[in-house]
């Protein structure tokens, strides 16, 4: 017994003196070792498991890999939000963007505002869970709710910790960071996949989302990935709060710090600064070190540094209203414009694509590039051969920005705009004021049918899994499907009979089909495919009206009563609800068996402040605009963006401007946060 102890004592040294090699070595960058005594002492480590393996723990480096392939990827539901960040592209926007910030916190602009500045990886965003300082989950960003659960592969990562250092950690820590593949191992992965007469990667980010999300992990253990961290999820106590004896650190420059202390890489880059036009040199400054830099960046991130200040500016969105991404200027490059194709979307609308030949810009080789609408088309004055330029919006969206005219050739074409659907051959319309063709005939041109089912089915709303793109073509093609809702007909046989789909896929897609049923009420809405209704709109909708049927009898007047939908929307979900083909199609996929929770209608009468519609308005600075909006929510009162003479409460915040004016105008009940808050405890607590 003596000796096994002896042993575990030795095994727990080794495995401690690993871990602080490697922190030095992938997070420090500063080797105290060489190789050779590192190889040593990881050998011994493997040997002494392999004589006891009673000793092995899942915190070993031994660990990183070896567990079996997945069949596929599992789910991890966020506890904090993964938030995305809005974009600027010039000095402008940035400078509007801190005057927003002055603005809601009420600041003079001699008024100091720290700003922690650092490199915008172009990687792929996630988040690693400790309990206990022990790696437990890691996930993809997802949709920013849900992301997919990586951590076998997020183990294989030797600058991600399977264990924290240090003392006074968090026993729960959430950790975001970006995964990414260094310029030099992108290269190297390239090299040995063209030796092997393999496909090539087009550019870092693409290698390493590609790696991260590998079934097997072994194989993404021999991918060169690192990771940046640079903010937090959940952690058990609040910031600023006591965890273990430790104060956390009240600013994110001071957090950072503290990651890193226990062993999570954070970027060298990293820097506080005092001002914006501090924090437009530090922009320069990247920008020229940009092709120096290891690794891909395609812009610089700015935060408020202080954590109350970003407590009370709160988010947007899906976006926190204390950060920005400043993107760099998209690169260009010039090529030949061949032909222009007219494709149909999912509401008819008729765009232009611009067919290029290829040529590669910012990594990527781009052969197709959007024109946008007929107006893009009249302003660029392009013609089929000429010589375009083009660039990648934020470095994602090719777009052709101009023509060289100089460089026109003598039998370059002009644009034939269609008149007749290039699908279907119905009657093109263009709607006054609108730059946009239409294909006449919804419910008959394939091309919509085929983009409206792949709406329906996609992830953000009905999320039938198994069912892609091609799937739902060969479906529309052999006339099996016309619209969504014959989904939920379609038969084991007809599925089993289809091009690369066989009995035991068959059986899968019906069960996903059949699953798809039990939804809420936003992703259905969202899944109907309204012109102007997205996910947050949905979202609105669902909440004000909590019933599909009232939605669809809703008034425009009732409709513009909903937070976000001013008259535009309102009139697009009124036509969409008027035409009786369309309530038809809903009223089949309810017969269907698709449903949601709802609250009674007795219940939501009872709550304290049914029928009551309030108004938020200037800066909160105990609770955010979402909290104070899901508690009169869950009151049972209406939360509306506007004043009207029907509005029964204002609640004016710091700095209340048009809404409060209005209100007073009218004679609405106004009340402070203090009033406000004492108002929510009363009705909450009763």
């Amino acid at each position: 017994m003596q000796k096994i102890d002896e042993i575990r004592q030795l095994v727990e040294k080794i495995k401690a003196e690993i871990s602080q090699y490697n922190y030095q070595y992938y997070v420090l960058d500063e080797p105290s070792v060489p190789d050779a005594h590192y190889d040593q002492l990881f050998q011994q480590l493997l040997e002494f498991e392999k004589k006891f393996p009673e000793l092995v723990s899942s915190d070993s480096p031994t660990q990183r890999v070896g567990a079996p392939p997945l069949k596929n990827f599992s789910q991890i539901l966020h506890t904090v939000p993964m938030l995305s960040l809005d974009n600027v592209f010039d000095e402008k926007e940035f400078q509007a963007f801190d005057k927003r910030i002055r603005e809601r916190l009420n600041f003079s602009e001699k008024k100091h505002i720290s700003y922690v500045c650092e490199p915008k990886l172009d990687g792929l965003a996630v988040s690693l869970r400790y309990q206990q300082g022990l790696l437990v989950s890691a996930a993809t960003r997802g949709d920013g709710q849900t992301g997919e659960d990586i951590t076998l592969n997020a183990r294989t990562i030797s600058s991600i910790p399977l264990r924290l250092l240090g003392k006074n950690i968090p026993e729960i820590l959430e950790v975001r960071g970006e995964v990414l593949m260094s310029k030099a191992g992108f290269d190297a992965l390239n090299d040995k996949a063209r030796l092997a007469g393999e496909k090539v990667f087009a550019n870092p980010r693409n290698a390493a989302a590609g790696s991260l999300r590998q079934l097997d992990s072994a194989v993404t253990a021999t991918r060169p990935l690192e990771i940046f961290c640079y903010g937090l999820g959940e952690v058990k106590s609040e910031v600023n709060a006591e965890v273990n004896g430790f104060q956390l650190p009240e600013t994110h420059s001071e957090m950072m710090k503290q990651i890193a202390a226990w062993g999570l890489r954070v970027n060298p880059l990293l820097q506080k600064v005092s001002d914006p036009d501090a924090c437009q040199a530090y922009y320069q400054k990247i920008l020229k070190q940009r092709d120096q830099l290891p690794y891909e960046i395609d812009g610089v991130v700015y935060k408020v540094d202080d954590y109350r200040l970003q407590q009370r500016l709160g988010f947007v969105a899906r976006a926190p209203r204390w950060a920005i991404a400043y993107k760099f200027p998209a690169q260009e490059q010039m090529t030949e414009l061949i032909s222009v194709d007219f494709q149909v979307g999912r509401t008819g609308a008729i765009t232009p694509v611009a067919r290029l030949k290829p040529v590669n810009v910012g990594g990527v080789l781009v052969s197709n590039a959007t024109l946008h609408n007929l107006d893009e088309i009249e302003r660029l004055d392009i013609r089929e051969k000429d010589t375009v330029i083009v660039y990648r919006a934020g470095d994602v969206i090719p777009k052709v920005v101009s023509v060289v005219k100089e460089k026109r050739p003598q039998d370059a074409k002009k644009i034939i705009v269609p008149t007749s659907c290039p699908v279907c051959g119905a009657k093109v319309e263009r709607i006054e004021a609108e730059a946009i063709l239409r294909c006449s005939a919804p419910e008959t041109c394939s091309a919509q049918q085929k983009e409206a089912i792949k709406h329906f089915a996609s992830r953000k709303a009905m999320d039938i899994d198994g069912l892609g793109d091609k799937i739902v073509e060969q479906l529309v093609d052999e006339s099996l499907l016309n619209n969504a809702a014959d989904l939920y007909f379609l038969k084991q046989q007809q599925l089993a009979n289809l091009e690369r789909m066989g009995e035991k896929s068959a059986d899968n897609l019906l069960k996903a089909i059949e699953k798809s049923k039990n939804t809420t009420l936003q992703k259905f809405l969202f899944a109907l495919g309204i012109r102007e209704v997205g996910e947050s709109t949905a979202l609105n909708l669902a909440q004000h009206f909590g019933d599909i049927h009232k939605i669809m009898q809703a008034s425009q007047t009732d409709l513009e009563e909903v937070n976000d939908v001013g008259p535009v929307v309102a009139s697009s979900i009124r036509n969409y609800f008027s035409n009786p083909k369309n309530k038809a199609f809903i009223e089949t996929l309810l017969m269907t068996g698709i449903h949601w929770p709802v609250i009674l209608q007795k219940d939501a009468a009872d709550m304290p402040l049914a029928g009551q519609t309030f108004v938020l308005t200037g800066t909160l600075i105990n609770l955010s605009r979402t909290e104070a909006k899901e508690k009169l929510q869950l009151l049972g009162a209406k939360v509306a963006s506007s004043v009207s003479p029907k509005t029964d409460c204002v609640v004016a915040g710091e700095a209340a401007g048009s809404k409060l004016s209005k209100a007073e105008a009218l004679g609405i009940k106004v009340i402070n946060e203090q009033d406000f808050i004492a108002l929510l405890d009363n009705l909450l607590k009763a």
